[in-house]
This record gives C-alpha cells, structure tokens and sequence, in this order.
C-alpha cells in the first residue's frame, strides 16, 4: 500500500568542483530532478530541492599543483561556474551551497564523532604508498609508473589511460610519487572503517523486500552489492584537504570524501532552514528522494544509509532513488580529463535563450534504462521538427487567428461538437498519462505526452478549419480558437517541469499567471474577454552553420586528445645491417595522381625516377586530394617486386608516417633533390 506523505525532500548528487558541469550530469541528475521539484510545485506540495558543490578530495589537490593555486582557489572558481550555470538553465534549488561551509564542517565533523563515540567504527593498520622526500602518503592518482599491460610509463596507481585498465598501486611497475618523482616507498597508516557488513541484513530487508519498485537498475546493483557481502569501508584518508577527522592524535587526517558528500545534504538543508531542517530529515511523513547517476547508486543506496542507521536518531532513509544511466557524446564517453563534453557554462554563450532547447533534448534521451547518445544532429533535428514545427507552430497559429478573427480577445465557446468533445477527452486522457509517468519518474515519456498535446493541437486545427469556417459561422469559430487557446494554456502547465522559459513566455502571451497543475484540462485556464499579447516564436530555428561549430569543436578536441594520448608502436626486431642496405629508398616526382575506380583507399601515381616513369598504387586516398601531390616529390622503395593492386602493376611502395590520429602523411626531402636521388 502506497503511503501518504506531507512533504518531499530532494536531494541531487553534488557535482565535483574541479571542473565545469556539462550535458552528462544535465540529463543523469539535474534536469531530473529539476523537472520532477517543478511537478509537485505546480501540485502545491510542500517540496525543497537541494544542491551543492563536492570540494574536498584528491582531484582537487591535483588540480591545484598543476596550477600552482590552493585547493581553496579551485573550488571558489568552479563553485561559481557551476551555480552560476545551474541558474542560467532554470535548475530552482531552493539553496545550493558546498562541503567548504563552516556550517558543513561543523555537521560533518558532529556525524564522524558521534559515531565515533558509540563505538560504530573499526580501527585498521595497512601499508600505503608514501613520499619519503615529501613525508606525505600518496593517494591512487598521486601515484605513476609503468603499466604492467601495454608498457604505458605514465599510468596511474588507479588506471591506466592509455590502455584502460584498471589498476591498483601495487600493479605499477616502478612506480614513483607525482610529488617530488622519487620512488614510492611503503608505510603503515590508521584509519577508521564503517563495518558495512554490520548493517547487512537490516539493509537486506530494507532495500530487496520493501523497495522492490524502485528502477531495475537501481535494485540489481543493489542487490548484486548485498549478495557479495559488504565489507568495512574506511571514512578517513591521509590528505591536509578536507574535513578535518576531529580525534586527538589524528592530524594529517580527513574525512573521505564519499563520507563527507553526502552529509553535506544534511549541511545544506540546515543552511537553508535552520530551525526546520529536521522535519525535511527526521519526520516520517516526509520522503527524500536522491538523484544520482549510476556510479553513485551504491552510495546512496547502501553507504549513506548504513550511515544514517549507524548514527540513528530518527533520521529517514531514502523512498526512492531513480538513478539514470550515462549519457554519451557523439557515440563516444563524456569524460572530463579528454574535454570530451558539452559544458553548460559554453552552451549558454553558444546558444543564447536556448536553455529549453537543451532541457528538452536532454530529456528526450534521457538516459533513463541504458546509457544513451547526445548527438548534435539530434539536436537540431528535435529543435526544428518538433519545438519549432509541432509546439511553437500550433501555438502561434492559435493566437494568430485570434488576433485575426477577434482582435486578440479571448472569445466565448459556444455549443461544442464531436470534434471539439474528442479534443477535450483527448486532453484529459494525456493529462492522466503525463501525472502517471512524471509521479513515477518517467520523465522520457512524460516529455512525450505533453508533447502530443501539440500534436493534437495541430490536429483539431486541421480538421476544423477556422480560416474555412469564419466565411459562414463566427460563433463556430469562436468556439474552436477558445478550445485551441485553452489548450495553449494547458500545454503552458504540462511543459512548466521540463520547459520553464517557454511555459512563462506563453502564460505572458496568454496573459495569465502560471496555472495550477490541478487545472490542467479544465478548459477554463484563459477568461473569455482576455486581451492576449502579441504573438511571439517560441521557438526559432537552428541552422546548420551552429551545428558544424560545434561538430568541428569536437573534431578538434579528438584530435588533441589522439596527440597528446599518442603512443609510438613498439621498436620492430632488429635486422643486420646488410640487409636493410639491400632495400633502395630514392626520391621521385610526381607526374600525375589519380583514384583508383571502386577502391576507395587507393591513389595511382605516375612517377619520374630519374630513369623512367613508374607507376605506383598507394592506401592513401582518405588522405590526399591526388591534385594536391602532383608536382611533390616523395620518397618510394624502388626495388620491391611488381605487385598487382586492382588491376594494375604497383612498381614500389610510397613511404607515409602514420600520424596520433591515425592520418597519413607522405615522405618527402626538406628540399628538391633530383629525380632517382637515393636516400642514404
């Protein structure tokens, strides 16, 4: 039996501040979440939505040292970035704040020491990388050396970026402190653990018998997490970046950054209402609800709450927590140390008064089930085929031919007819669906029924004909735009959760406040007599040019990233001197180039040798225009034995380095060198 509850709490994982937000987070987190803090707005209950930014842990650190700043300078600029852009894209925190605050400190350090003092931990002695020179211990990522896999000499204590593997310190060949470079030695550190396994059987209980409805995704890491067995997890590091963990004798030491996080949404709940807080944590009839992403499920579905249990008090544990997937980027992993993303902070410059835009492609691939594609042909294509020519389209004309037919005066509905009643069951039939599917954290399908509001929209319009009908029958007219201006207003509240800007630009041409959510389909939301305003487009059209900037962005960065990632093959075998001085390298100029027909990587080249003109067949044709090569002079390996590519008799091989991004690039002397000139 479902229960009943006075007020929602909703939570949103804390986005790390050593970097912007980008499209990833949007569409696993934040717009979500956004959309389903705006829904039960709009049905006047009692909700906070609450953010803010991660800024303890070792990424910061390392981006610190790289730019010579404090961790402290790292946080301030990207915590304002992030904030900054969360606002300009409609994400309405009622407070978004950060792990920096005193009042987060303060709370964060309360929670270890109580614990602490209820005997909840358990003390472990291990042996961890340390740097003797900089008398620091050394976390994964602090750490590099060679990569037991491919030979890599820079990967990482966690992770090998070159070939993917992952690793643990101990894997690393020769590893060495990215502090100081010297040789990684090995000592003995305490730290405190929560005995997960402590909490199993109550977690057991809690998650696979009373929350068999939360997503599929959600519950089997869950329960794939529970059937291993949980283990001690430490909630201390060795850093001098984080909570300090307040016990004597424990300097040197912080807090863990996954223990950290999370309190901070106690912290910023009590920022916002310090004399309430605890009616959003620790009154029953109040539910939270996390949104995450994937990788953060076992956090918040198991630490977090063994956490809560552990310090006890009554806090409540979350009712549900509908996590999405990961979302990709033109069919490949948005990953931030590639700048392999679309940044939020950069969209809202490239794409001014497009927050919408984006809200709604986001959600419309919202990677809800499995990891799904932003492309940004999708993008456009979502913009112009359906906000521009299905919503703004039935929207405009509505008000156009109001303005046309009763000068802008919302006019009196008369007797109804088949057609009309069909509109307005249809209304009330998607108004159900889209209730259904935003109280169960369908937002995909939720973005498509208020879609086919529209959809239905254009289609009454069509069918009636006002434009045909006002030659005979004003008051039949009248009727149909009053049905089609009600359905602009109902279309205005559906599309308020997903589309803020365009619902508040409507209700001004509509001339109306927001309505409620209780209202929707009523048919009554705009005043017969009501002077709407000018029609305006809600949405324009994006050209290609737009597009191809952002696709040749991205083209660029790939490419960046394939030089600096850029590994040379291993060193061929050895061979003896006399052999390789039986090959003949020459020189020759290019007499003609040409496509070899139905062989899309071949070019024919016509070659003077100094002797005669050779014809040679080369795989380079995805990378030369054959114009551009007549006239060069190359190099070619004169003595290899005929050999017949397509057809035709190849008297050589045309010498090419294969460049980071996998592009070819012919050999040629620094300068012009006869014809037959050997190279030596």
């Amino acid at each position: 039996m479902e229960k009943n509850f006075k007020r929602t709490l909703i939570t949103t994982a804390l986005p790390y501040a050593n970097g912007p937000v980008h499209i990833g987070h949007l569409a696993g987190v934040y717009v979500p979440a956004d959309i389903y803090a705006r829904y039960l707005r709009l049905k006047g209950e009692d909700v906070i939505m609450i953010g803010g930014s991660d800024e303890h842990g070792v990424p910061i650190t390392i981006k610190a040292r790289k730019e010579g700043v404090t961790p402290q300078d790292i946080v301030d600029r990207y915590h304002t970035i992030i904030k900054d852009s969360m606002k300009g894209l409609g994400i309405s925190f009622d407070i978004y704040s950060r792990t920096t605050s005193d009042i987060h400190n303060a709370t964060a350090s309360e929670f270890f020491r109580r614990l602490y003092d209820n005997g909840q931990f358990e003390v472990k002695t291990s042996l961890q990388p340390y740097d003797a020179e900089a008398g620091e211990f050394l976390a994964d990522r602090y750490v590099k050396g060679t990569c037991p896999h491919c030979g890599n000499e820079d990967a990482y204590g966690d992770q090998c970026e070159a070939c993917g593997s992952s690793l643990n310190t101990t894997d690393l060949i020769n590893p060495r402190s990215m502090l100081t470079s010297s040789p990684v030695s090995w000592k003995e550190t305490s730290h405190w653990y929560l005995p997960l396994d402590k909490w199993q059987e109550r977690l057991s209980n809690w998650i696979l018998k009373d929350h068999t409805e939360w997503k599929s995704n959600v519950y089997g890491q869950c329960k794939s997490w529970l059937d291993m067995g949980l283990q001690p997890r430490a909630v201390s590091r060795d850093l001098n970046w984080g909570v300090p963990v307040p016990v004597e004798g424990a300097e040197g030491k912080v807090l863990y950054v996954w223990f950290d996080a999370p309190i901070g949404y106690i912290s910023n709940t009590k920022e916002l209402l310090p004399d309430t807080w605890e009616r959003y944590w620790k009154d029953p009839e109040t539910r939270m609800i996390h949104f995450i992403g994937k990788d953060n499920i076992v956090f918040h579905c198991i630490v977090f709450p063994a956490m809560l249990m552990a310090y006890g008090d009554g806090f409540n544990l979350p009712d549900n927590v509908p996590a999405n997937e990961f979302l990709n980027l033109e069919g490949d992993k948005i990953s931030t140390s590639r700048n392999w993303a679309v940044w939020l902070h950069e969209y809202l410059v490239d794409f001014p008064g497009k927050q919408d835009v984006l809200r709604y492609v986001l959600t419309a691939n919202a990677p809800e089930t499995k990891d799904n594609d932003f492309t940004w042909t999708d993008f456009q294509a979502r913009n112009n085929n359906e906000l521009v020519a299905i919503l703004g389209n039935f929207v405009n004309r509505a008000i156009v031919l109001t303005h046309k037919y009763f000068d802008g005066r919302m006019p009196q509905a008369g007797t109804l007819e088949p057609v009309d009643e069909a509109l307005t069951a249809d209304i009330k039939r998607i108004k159900e669906q889209l209730s259904q599917n935003l109280d169960t954290f369908h937002f995909r399908e939720a973005l498509k029924d208020a879609m086919e509001l529209a959809r239905i929209g254009n289609k009454y319009l069509q069918e009636t004909e006002p434009w045909k009908v006002a030659k005979t029958d004003m008051d039949r007219v009248a009727t149909i735009l009053n049905l089609a201006i009600n359905l602009c207003a109902d279309i205005a509240v559906a599309f308020e959760p997903f589309m803020p800007f365009m619902a508040e630009k409507l209700c001004k041409m509509l001339s109306i406040d927001m309505p409620r959510w209780t209202d929707l389909g009523n048919g009554n939301l705009v005043a017969p007599g009501t002077a709407l305003g000018q029609p305006e487009l809600l949405f324009e059209k994006i050209d290609d040019a737009a597009i191809q900037a952002q696709l040749q962005r991205l083209d660029r960065i790939k490419k960046e990233n394939q030089i600096k990632n850029f590994r040379p093959e291993p060193q061929a075998p050895d061979v003896d001197f006399d052999t390789f001085m039986k090959a003949d390298l020459r020189v020759g100029t290019v007499l003609e180039c040409t496509k070899v027909p139905k062989a899309d990587k071949l070019l024919k080249f016509l070659i003077d040798d100094g002797m005669q003109k050779r014809t040679i067949v080369s795989g380079i044709a995805k990378h030369y225009d054959p114009a551009d090569l007549v006239g060069k002079q190359v190099c070619f390996i004169a003595n290899l034995p005929p050999r017949k590519l397509k057809g035709i008799e190849s008297q050589g091989m045309i010498l090419s380095a294969v460049n980071a991004d996998g592009s070819l690039v012919v050999i040629s002397p620094s300068a012009n060198v006869v014809p037959g000139a050997k190279i030596s």
